[in-house]
């Protein structure tokens, strides 16, 4: 699998898996709370691990590179999110795993843009100031 098939991959699962998630943290609040939602959130917090895991970057930024791994580290919150599912039915502890996920989550995807976005520009000035060879 290239790399490219790979990260579409893993940007479908990953929007897969937000979006069940979504719907089934959005279900409970508004009391309907039945056996099958916990399972579909638990596959969407398995799915969005494995999107994570799949995504790689491979490029030189060792900061990027972090926040690739925080990214992941935000998956497993929203693992941790579902086992609270499990564990404690009766409160809603669950929600502050799944709100620090998404937090953690959405930093990390503002930063790699941004500095996406930098690198590319400190690319271009420099392939424009290097001399052209050959002419």
């Amino acid at each position: 699998m290239t790399q490219e098939n790979q990260n579409t991959l893993s940007n479908v699962l990953l929007l897969v898996g937000l979006l069940v998630m979504a719907v089934m943290a959005l279900l409970p609040l508004l009391g309907h709370n039945q056996m099958w939602m916990r399972w579909a959130f638990a596959a969407g917090a398995a799915l969005t691990l494995v999107a994570q895991v799949m995504n790689r970057y491979t490029g030189d930024s060792l900061r990027i590179k972090r926040l690739y791994r925080i990214q992941i580290a935000s998956a497993l919150l929203y693992c941790a999110s579902a086992l609270m599912m499990w564990v404690d039915r009766g409160s809603n502890d669950w929600i502050a795993f799944m709100l620090s996920g998404a937090m953690v989550q959405i930093y990390s995807s503002w930063m790699i843009e941004r500095l996406s976005a930098r690198e590319r520009r400190e690319q271009d000035k420099r392939d424009t100031k290097s001399p052209r060879k050959g002419k």
